[in-house]
């Protein structure tokens, strides 16, 4: 395995964009920034052995910054919402940035996601840094955060998130690429992919997509990914507020999930191109999200076009939303001096 390196552009204030491929002896190669610590490319080939980019990506190094989308990249402080930006720790009540309806989201649109990172080569591997003062986007804590990228010969992609705070405070960190198992510049969506989740709960949302604190039984639903399931086949289901979401939006709960206990998610797969990815975590469940709001928000693509909505999916492996709020939840709270430390693992195949 080999760690290319090479400027990509250029911050308006003269701060290097980097990117870092990291190909394999197959061919297969992950290219990622050090804006938002993001996978800007992923190379693998299909069943007849012909390569494409399979996640969502932009043309400019500038469009990262500030997408909605947040496509491939390492959101934080804490992923996903947190209702009407309120959050108590220790006795204090902190009031948050409103950025997605009545709601915080992805820790705000200064969040880790829209920083430019401190970027090194390990060996083996890419590791993005960076130090979130104490008070960034109103959380407490001066916390050092890290994400690292590896990538070996079995085409598995590893993330690995670590943190540590000098004040207790609140940490869920996600990767939130996008995949096409068609190829990024198919013009096909992802309606046709099939996904299976090791996952019999689902979060009940109310309609700000704030979790009620109920789960249900997927069984026999529209979110029963426990056996084969295709995401167009009931997209827009009255079920758990699907319609009024545009499709899948909801966070999955891993079966048998134990802390710090690397455990298989589930497998996205295309059949038209019998490509495969198979996802393994050690995070208390997955939000999927199926691209439902692409259209019109995302800049220039890779491939020179525009993103429909639908263009991709996410399997966002994380903390459950709102746990901050919700007592019955994991918590996501750390303590001042403790370590976070959580993997993915993303393994490249066919099928």
């Amino acid at each position: 395995m080999e760690i290319l390196q090479h400027i990509w552009g250029a911050t308006p204030e003269g701060e290097a964009i980097v990117i870092y491929t990291l190909r394999n002896d197959n061919g297969c190669e992950v290219q990622v920034c050090n804006i938002g610590a993001a996978i800007v490319s992923v190379k693998a080939p299909d069943r007849d052995g012909k390569f494409d980019d399979i996640v969502l990506g932009y043309k400019d190094p500038m469009s990262y910054f500030g997408d909605g989308a947040a496509s491939g990249k390492s959101v934080g402080r804490v992923a996903n919402r947190i209702a009407k930006g309120r959050m108590t720790i220790e006795g204090v009540e902190y009031s948050l940035e409103i950025n997605n309806g009545p709601n915080h989201l992805h820790g705000g649109s200064k969040g880790f996601a829209n920083q430019l990172w401190e970027s090194r080569v390990e060996t083996n591997r890419v590791v993005f840094s960076r130090v979130s003062p104490d008070g960034e986007q109103n959380y407490p804590g001066e916390l050092y955060v890290e994400v690292g990228y590896y990538f070996g010969e079995e085409n598995d992609l590893e993330i690995t998130f670590a943190a540590k705070s000098d004040k207790t405070t609140v940490v869920n960190l996600t990767n939130h690429t996008y995949w096409n198992l068609a190829g990024e510049g198919s013009g096909k969506d992802i309606l046709d992919h099939e996904l299976h989740l090791n996952c019999s709960n689902v979060l009940e949302m109310d309609s700000t997509q704030i979790p009620t604190g109920k789960y249900l039984d997927v069984k026999g639903t529209p979110q029963d990914f426990t056996s084969w399931r295709k995401f167009g086949d009931d997209l827009l289901s009255e079920f758990n507020h699907m319609k009024d979401f545009k499709g899948y939006d909801h966070f999955f709960v891993l079966d048998g999930w134990k802390p710090n206990i690397l455990s298989e998610v589930g497998e996205l797969r295309c059949e038209a191109t019998g490509r495969k990815v198979e996802i393994l975590s050690s995070q208390a469940g997955a939000m999927l999200y199926t691209g439902n709001w692409l259209e019109g928000g995302c800049p220039i693509t890779k491939s020179g076009g525009r993103y429909k909505d639908y263009a991709g999916v996410a399997i966002e492996c994380q903390n459950f939303p709102n746990a901050v709020n919700e007592p019955s939840f994991p918590s996501v709270v750390l303590p001042a001096g403790e370590m976070y430390c959580q993997k993915i693992v993303f393994k490249l195949g066919t099928f």
